[in-house]
Formats: C-alpha cells, sequence, structure tokens
C-alpha cells in the first residue's frame, strides 16, 4: 500500500531536496542543487522575486550554502525577509514516507531601505528583527517533501486519490479551492500558513507557476516551498508481541489558531479557538495492518484569563460576555463536523477557582445537546497515589469510547473500521492531567486494536509485555515533555504516573523542581522567554502567525505602558548621620525589584543587630524596616505590570 502510493505520488511531482543559496551583494538567488537552471532570485533591496535568469559570469556570490527549503517571507518596515531551513534532521517515516524536523532556519533580509526610516522605526524595526531571531529557533516544525503530515490516516485515505499526486503546497493552500472543490490540507496545523501566503501568491510568475509561489515550476519539478507541520511531538518505537514487531508512532498536532505561551493564551477567542489545543494520533503497524486513533485536547472554551501577578497561583478571572455561549458553540459544532460525535471530558477540581470555570463550563454545555459533557476532578479521585481510579472515568465513558472505535486498514489499503468520534480532555493548562488521561485512552484503544488483528486474546493486554509496554509508556512521557516544553517551557508533571502508573520520590521532587520552573517562567519569561538572551517569545509567536500585523503607518506598539512608565520610584531615606538621600528605584524589571527588596532586607537586619547600641541606630532600623516593607507593598500592588507580558497583541 505504501509502495503504491509512493510511486503513484512520485510519478506525478517531485520536491528538491535540497538547495543552494548563492548570496549577491543585490539579491539572494535559490536554485536546485540537482538542476541548477531552475530557481528564483530575490532582491535584497525590495525583496522582489524572479525567475531565476541567467546570471553574470563575472558575478562571483559571497557565500554559497545549502539550504533544505523556504519557510516562507515576512514584510517589515525596512523590507522583507525570506525564512530559510538551514539543517533538518529525518525523525521517521509516515505512511513510508520520510518526516523531518528543523533544527535550524534562518532569515533573509531584503531589508536595504532601512537607511531611509526614521529613528523611532529603526528602534522599532530592532525589536522585531529581535522577535526574528527567537523565531529562528522554534521547535517542533516537521515536514514531509513527499507528502502531507498535517492529515490524521482515516482523513487522508477518504480525499479523492487525484489529491495523492498534487505537490504539497497545492494540497493545502485555499486558492486550490478553484481546482479542487474541497480543501484537502489541514491549514489548523501548518506553522508557516500565514507567511508563506506571499510565495504562493506570488505575481511575479507567470499564471501557470502562481500557485506554486516564488518556487519555479518546470516539467512537474519544484523547488520545496515547504509546509512546516506545527507537530508538537513525533514519537516512534517498536514493541515486539508475541515474536511479532508492532511499530507505534505518535504524532502530535499544534493548532496556530491560538498560539501562545500558558498564561498568556487561555481559554478562546471570539471564533472559538482554544489555547493549546492539540490532535494527537497514536498510528500503530502491524503485520500489514495500519490503524489509527485520535484525541484531542484544548483549553476551556470560554472567555477567561489568568493573568500573572506574582503569586505562586494567579486568581482565574471568567470574562462576562454575551457572545459566550456562541463561542462554546462555534467551538464544538468545528469537532463535530471535523470528528464526528464528541465526548468532552473535564479534569479540573471541583473547589476554588478552577471549581467556578468548571461551573460556567458545565452550564455552558447544558446548551449543547450533541455533546456529552463529563466532569471528573482528577485530583480529587486519583489524589494520594490512587492513579488505577481512572478507570472509573473510562467506565463512566466506556460505552462512548468503544463506539467511537479507530480507523483500521489492512495490507490491500482497505478500510476495515472508522474512527466516529473524537474525546475532547482538558484540564486547566492542558498539559499534566490530560497527559495522563489520554495516555490511558490511548492504551485502552491500543489493546482493541491488537485484539482485533489477532496479536491479542480477548483477555490479553499490553501490560503483560511489561519491557515493551514500557516504551509505549516512554513514548507517551516523552510526547507530554514536548507539548509541555512548548506551552509552559518546563517538562510535563506527573510523568511518572504514565511511566510507572505511580508517582515516585524521584518524580515528585523533579514535579516540584518544574512546578518553581513554571512559576519563574510564568512571571518573568513567558512574554520574556529566555532563549541566547531575554526576548519575547509570545510576541514572536504573534508576528509570525500573522496575528499582529506591521503597518509603516501605524502607531508603535513599543510606548511604554502601566508600570512601565512609572520607571522611578523616589524614596527618601534618612541617613545615620542626618543627611537625606533621595533614592531611585528602576522597577520596570523585576530582577532590580527584587534586588532592592532583598538589600532593604538586609540592611535591615544589619541596623536592627546594632539597633541596642544608639538612639540613632533604632531610628535607622525603623526607616530601613519602613522602606523595605514600603518597597514589598509596591512590587505587590503592581505585580502584574512588572510580570513580564506580550506588548504587540491583547489576549484576545
Amino acid at each position: 500500500m505504501e509502495a503504491e502510493n509512493r510511486s503513484f505520488s512520485a510519478s506525478h511531482f517531485k520536491l528538491w531536496s535540497e538547495l543552494e543559496l548563492r548570496e549577491f551583494a543585490d539579491k539572494f538567488v535559490i536554485k536546485s542543487v540537482e538542476s541548477p537552471d531552475q530557481g528564483f532570485s530575490v532582491s535584497r533591496l525590495d525583496g522582489s522575486i524572479e525567475k531565476l535568469q541567467d546570471i553574470d559570469p563575472s558575478e562571483s556570490p559571497s557565500k554559497v550554502s545549502a539550504i533544505y527549503g523556504v519557510a516562507g517571507t515576512i514584510r517589515l518596515l525596512s523590507g522583507m525577509h525570506v525564512l530559510v531551513i538551514t539543517s533538518k534532521k529525518e525523525v521517521g517515516t509516515y505512511l513510508g514516507y520520510p518526516v523531518f524536523v528543523v533544527t535550524s532556519m534562518k532569515f533573509l533580509s531584503c531589508n536595504e531601505a532601512s537607511r531611509f526610516l526614521t529613528s523611532q522605526e529603526k528602534s522599532d524595526e530592532a525589536y522585531f528583527m529581535t522577535l526574528l531571531k527567537i523565531v529562528e529557533s522554534t521547535r517542533g516544525l516537521y515536514y514531509s517533501y513527499e507528502t502531507d503530515i498535517t492529515l490524521d490516516l482515516q482523513r487522508r485515505f477518504k480525499l479523492a486519490r487525484g489529491w495523492m499526486s498534487k505537490p504539497i503546497w497545492k494540497q493545502n493552500h485555499p486558492l486550490v479551492v478553484e481546482i479542487s472543490s474541497k480543501l484537502q490540507g489541514d491549514p489548523r496545523f501548518i506553522w508557516n500558513w500565514n507567511v508563506i501566503e506571499e510565495l504562493i501568491e506570488n505575481k511575479a510568475l507567470d499564471k501557470r507557476y502562481r500557485l506554486s509561489g516564488a518556487i519555479c515550476f518546470f516539467d512537474d519539478v519544484t523547488v520545496p516551498d515547504v509546509l512546516l507541520d506545527y507537530n508538537s511531538s513525533f514519537q516512534t518505537g517498536e514493541m515486539k508481541l508475541k515474536n511479532s514487531l508492532a511499530v507505534i508512532k505518535l504524532i502530535s498536532r499544534r493548532s496556530i489558531r491560538r498560539l501562545g505561551t500558558r498564561m498568556w493564551r487561555r481559554g478562546a477567542n471570539l471564533e472559538g479557538d482554544t489555547a493549546n489545543f492539540i490532535e494527537t494520533e497514536q498510528v500503530l503497524e502491524f503485520e500489514g495492518y495500519t490503524s489509527s486513533f485520535l484525541q484531542v485536547r484544548g483549553s476551556i472554551p470560554l472567555l477567561w484569563e489568568q493573568i500573572v501577578d506574582l503569586s505562586y497561583k494567579p486568581r482565574l478571572n471568567i470574562i462576562s460576555h454575551e457572545q459566550t455561549s456562541k463561542v462554546v458553540e462555534r467551538h464544538f459544532n468545528d469537532l463535530l463536523q471535523r470528528y464526528g460525535g464528541c465526548v468532552a471530558i473535564d479534569l479540573t477540581d471541583k473547589q476554588g477557582d478552577e471549581g467556578l470555570l468548571s461551573a460556567a463550563y458545565a452550564e455552558e454545555m447544558k446548551k449543547l445537546p450533541n455533546v456529552r459533557y463529563v466532569s471528573f476532578d482528577f485530583h480529587q479521585a486519583c489524589g494520594n497515589g490512587r492513579f488505577d481510579n481512572i478507570q472509573l472515568l473510562y467506565d463512566e465513558i466506556s460505552d462512548d469510547f468503544e463506539k467511537q472505535g479507530y480507523f483500521l486498514l489492512d495490507s490491500e489499503g482497505k478500510i476495515l473500521g472508522e474512527q466516529r468520534g473524537i474525546i475532547r480532555s482538558n484540564c486547566i493548562d492542558c498539559l499534566d492531567r490530560t497527559n495522563v488521561t489520554q495516555s490511558y485512552f490511548a492504551r485502552k484503544s491500543l489493546n482493541f486494536q491488537l485484539q482485533r488483528v489477532g496479536s491479542l486474546s480477548s483477555t490479553d493486554c499490553t501490560s503483560m509485555f511489561s519491557e515493551d509496554f514500557e516504551l509505549f509508556r516512554t513514548l507517551w512521557v516523552d510526547q507530554g515533555d514536548e507539548i509541555s516544553l512548548e506551552y509552559s517551557g518546563t517538562h510535563a508533571l506527573k510523568r511518572d504516573l504514565v511511566r510507572y502508573g505511580k508517582q515516585t520520590m524521584a518524580g515528585i521532587i523533579k514535579d516540584g523542581m518544574s512546578a518553581i520552573s513554571r512559576y519563574y517562567l510564568n512571571n518573568f519569561q513567558d512574554g520574556v522567554r529566555q532563549a541566547s538572551q531575554l526576548k519575547y517569545y509570545s510576541d514572536a509567536i504573534d508576528l509570525i502567525s500573522g496575528r499582529y500585523n506591521v503597518n509603516r503607518n501605524a502607531r508603535t506598539p513599543f510606548q511604554y505602558k502601566g508600570f512601565d512608565s512609572l520607571s522611578l520610584v523616589s524614596c527618601f531615606l534618612n541617613l545615620a548621620d542626618g543627611n537625606t538621600l533621595l533614592l531611585h528605584y528602576k522597577l520596570q524589571y523585576l530582577p532590580v525589584a527584587s534586588a532592592l527588596v532583598i538589600g532593604g532586607l538586609t540592611v535591615t537586619s544589619i541596623t536592627l543587630n546594632q539597633a541596642g547600641r544608639n538612639v540613632q541606630h533604632i531610628i535607622s532600623s525603623i526607616i530601613c524596616v519602613g522602606v523595605t516593607a514600603g518597597l514589598m507593598s509596591i512590587i505587590k500592588s503592581n505585580g502584574r505590570q512588572i510580570c513580564s507580558k506580550p506588548r504587540l497583541c491583547g489576549l484576545f
């Protein structure tokens, strides 16, 4: 079946997997290594794209390097920047086609017009360029030169065979609607969807080649205009079951429609798109059979926020809006249309702020008779080492779970079964509790699949094969880590529950360290995420996804607001010698404020130790205590302003 698809596809189109980048003083030239006459050039002055022309032999490039695809273009104040893949790594196969992960990228700057910018524009442009540096280091980007990995197994095999013969860019782009009445690729999971459009729609090329973007298309051969699937994870492992080899693949596809970091992207937007929405597909290949089981996760689809304010657990705020019911309806209508029936599992606590959010969610779900809503307080049911109680959740939904089933193909490509619905799980972050729950459901489905194809009897299960079952658990642990690192900046919590079915002391310690790391990242680096230096990570996401568009005629987005404008806090300190010192505290960033508090506490401690010596020291001690308390009060009351936050876009 795989060989048939491969030969059928390859006979119609081919993407070059290695390109040559030549850098000249006035242009960049990108062409195929295999066919040097095929390629295009980009002007370094204005970013205009042209089909490859004969190059003057007297011209010599300043640099020649290998690249592996063109990921898109973005226009800033001074001109266009072209994103290219500079290194890649093969991580496995999908239906026999090689899949690669991007290991490095870089922008080619076509911004010779930068000298005409005003001083404010140059300052803004410098910030935008800093964001592009973050984009270059984006992790979790996967692609294939030969197939579309944005689609799950069931959907792709139900499409017309004619689609399989189209280049990847034709399979996905909405302009193809005029050629094929159905959009077959899934733009939700194409990370560079926004920045690839200018290449695809480029009018500098002949109409016949316009849909291929700036990639010169000759004799049904194209230079790769790569569509990057935002897979949070692509994991592969092999299990040996009764002397037969079973290959398991975990593919998690992250939606681009509400991207952002943990505390700055919560809930849903008005269109019903939710934060941290991920489709996870577990693929099994066994003795000629291929099966697929899908699950999704996503933030609670209400309008809500949890703004960091230096608290360990900031308060949740449910936003009252006339469109709330419509938002929930839009979200689930989309799921029903794409996947069929839906069971929504809410794993949040039933107490405190989580309880209020869960109650609001449950109230809205009463208005949707076509979706089954199940509330399961994971911490209450499975806390204190009672992980086996997750079976209670499965027992509650088992009928729906088994009716939804899974997708199954035989060795000849015949469809033996289809998945007719989806389980949607969420906790607050859709990370730790969700990953434990999804791994449990995935194991249940895997048992059913192996029993169906005859590998296991009706009484057998994968956990009987302890060594190989460990591999299955490791796949889910690694997948949970990848998803968590992208959204929260740390490894997943509760990893032991997935790996061992119980918590260990080492796991508890690791969870504690990760929790502390999350607190730090939430407050000080989710707007500003540490890469090689402090950078605005959420802003970089908003810029590359098109949520924020650079407009030279618009007001600069970097005007200081709130506490940023209060850059100086003046305090008077009476010194022991009777002089008065005016202290200016720049509290624009928390590290400075923290240093002041620590310093104040230290000075207070020293003066208190000396307070018994004379009245002057007593007065100094009282003043130091007052100043330190005042600083702490200022920092606490302005916690939201001190914490790092994105600047380009609002929360919704």
